[in-house]
């Protein structure tokens, strides 16, 4: 079975739902270790370019590397759910001190917003993937720029050596250039930014980018408190959903022995 979907940036394409075979994609660990899982899997099952939308990739197949995040992702769940169907079921721990209760949770995936590349960010992906802006209280200039596929496999090894200077490091993974500071100095001069910039530097990066929005508000069954959470994205994800997994443990326990 396959589909046909249009990324958010225009990209668009003939895809099918996972075989067995990505079973050995999703269990290779030195492939997770070089975070070349997501790549593998797009490249597996997508079947046929209909428009490379911004990108330009001649006559060979897409470099998933050079793909936005926002289109990677899209895609991956429309495989997802062509797979196993859109509902989602997942379990997160209540955020809340007093309970700290197992949420057990289910979504549609095909629910979640989506937001499509403007025009004005698709100017300036072209014209090199920069994006301007200028801090309201550091009253400088800042080019930043969207992720792609091959910052996506840099991220883990970024979040894991950051420590608890996660956020300058984020923000420096993206800024490429600021106003009148030398390269050299940049990751300095962010981590001198007030909270003020940095909340503004990361709307910023929001408000041009594209894609799923997988920020989604879900209730405690315990204590009743809402909450926001972040869609998890872990191997489970391309697991079967909950009821088809009940079914399978049913037929597995009903074999003779």
């Amino acid at each position: 079975m396959s589909e046909i979907i249009t990324c958010p940036t225009g990209l668009t394409g003939r895809i099918r739902g996972m075989k067995v075979r990505e079973e050995r994609i999703l269990s290779d660990r030195k492939l997770a270790k070089a975070g070349g899982q997501v790549d593998e899997l797009l490249a597996s099952c997508w079947e046929e370019t209909l428009d490379a939308g911004p990108y330009d990739f001649g006559d060979k197949a897409i470099d998933w590397g050079k793909v936005l995040q926002g289109d990677r992702f899209f895609a991956l769940l429309q495989i997802r759910a062509l797979t196993y169907g859109s509902a989602y079921a997942f379990a997160v721990t209540c955020q809340h001190e007093g309970c700290r209760a197992r949420i057990e949770w289910e979504l549609d995936l095909a629910s979640l917003p989506c937001r499509p590349l403007s025009d004005e960010s698709r100017a300036a992906y072209l014209d090199g993937n920069r994006f301007e802006t200028t801090l309201p209280d550091a009253g400088k200039r800042v080019w930043f720029r969207l992720l792609t596929g091959a910052d996506e496999r840099k991220l883990p090894q970024l979040r894991r050596g950051a420590g608890d200077k996660l956020l300058s490091a984020m923000l420096a993974f993206r800024v490429v250039e600021v106003e009148g500071v030398d390269p050299r100095e940049r990751r300095r001069f962010i981590e001198e930014l007030s909270m003020r910039d940095a909340d503004f530097l990361v709307d910023e990066f929001d408000r041009v980018d594209c894609g799923v929005d997988t920020t989604i508000e879900i209730e405690c069954q315990e204590c009743f408190a809402t909450q926001e959470v972040d869609l998890p994205f872990d191997r489970t994800f391309f697991m079967p959903g909950k009821e088809r997994a009940a079914r399978r443990r049913d037929r597995s326990t009903s074999f003779p022995r």
